[in-house]
């Protein structure tokens, strides 16, 4: 059975009053009798109560995370060192798997909210949840923009974009399509698309946007990438993401397209878990372990001072090249 503060109370020969008053460190308690609750605390594995600690003012030490999906190994990196850090720093994390459901983010929000967490980081891909301006928690975006209230932090996505081109262009490509999400939304992600258009229109080459969507289940995606191969004298492509790329890299094989020499592919994210198990990737690479920090720094900022203005909005971090066998022939 589940110990109770009455039986902290009793092991320790003191009064509820008196836990209460050690847990929630109010009022003056002696050294020895705050030993003594601790000791008892500790033999019966007494849990405090978060939520009753923030009734009496107290942080709870949690903070949620919000994001769409730990399948993919870039969130799930990225979740890991936030989590790590956040850690460090004393903090225990709620994870929240929104996916692309509105009404199960909402539902998030109200359930971090009730649970007094101190502040979150959101990164899921849902838009238009109007609840963000009124949690009244100290949030912290990734690479969306939530409210005008919620500062952003990113990488540089359109110098990844520009640098994706760049390198098919130096490798030879000539028919350079886009494969990603078309659509404007003020997204710091939207940058990948407008370094890509700027970049061509740079060379002088035709855009070629090819619609492909984040939620779409990976035998989708490559139906849809093996038509456009199929079809298209695509021989450079730029994807705004690994998976994806993968996928075209896997489209090719089947239908006999040489990489390199017929295609050329770059990614997007640059994990360590591609950089591994595809070493024949090229891709844009985000300084993830950056990001976390960043996105942890600047939350404890707005935790401490919640009510201070904020100092800046958009934080973005360098992305970096990272040439590999789909680009370049290099052994």
């Amino acid at each position: 059975m589940r110990p109770k503060l009455t039986d902290v109370a009793k092991k320790a020969g003191v009064s509820v009053t008196t836990v209460s008053r050690v847990i929630n460190d109010y009022g003056y308690i002696s050294q020895k009798t705050r030993e003594n609750v601790m000791n008892a605390m500790k033999e019966l594995n007494y849990q405090p109560n978060s939520l009753a600690r923030s009734l009496h003012g107290k942080s709870t030490n949690l903070v949620g995370l919000i994001f769409p999906s730990i399948n993919n190994p870039f969130f799930a990196e990225l979740v890991e060192m936030i989590e790590q850090k956040l850690f460090a720093e004393g903090y225990k994390v709620i994870l929240c798997n929104a996916g692309n459901d509105k009404d199960k983010e909402r539902e998030y929000l109200r359930m971090l909210s009730a649970n007094q967490v101190d502040g979150i980081v959101a990164g899921a891909h849902n838009l238009g949840i109007e609840e963000y301006n009124q949690v009244g928690l100290p949030i912290v975006s990734f690479d969306r923009k939530l409210s005008d209230q919620i500062p952003i932090i990113s990488c540089d996505n359109y110098t990844g974009g520009k640098l994706a081109v760049e390198e098919l262009y130096a490798a030879g490509a000539r028919h350079i399509y886009f494969l990603g999400n078309p659509h404007q939304n003020g997204n710091p992600t939207d940058q990948r698309l407008a370094g890509y258009c700027d970049t061509l229109d740079r060379f002088g080459l035709t855009h070629h946007i090819h619609t492909v969507s984040f939620s779409e289940s990976p035998s989708l995606k490559l139906f849809s990438i093996k038509k456009l191969l199929s079809e298209s004298v695509a021989d450079g492509i730029v994807c705004t993401d690994d998976l994806t790329a993968i996928l075209v890299l896997q489209a090719a094989k089947e239908l006999q397209i040489k990489i390199p020499e017929q295609l050329k592919v770059t990614g997007f994210d640059g994990t360590k878990l591609v950089q591994i198990y595809h070493p024949e990737l090229s891709t844009i690479v985000q300084p993830i372990e950056d990001i976390a920090l960043l996105l942890v720094n600047v939350l404890k900022e707005r935790i401490a001072q919640p009510k201070e203005p904020l100092k800046q909005m958009q934080y973005t971090l360098p992305v970096t090249f990272l040439r590999r066998n789909s680009t370049f022939k290099l052994n």
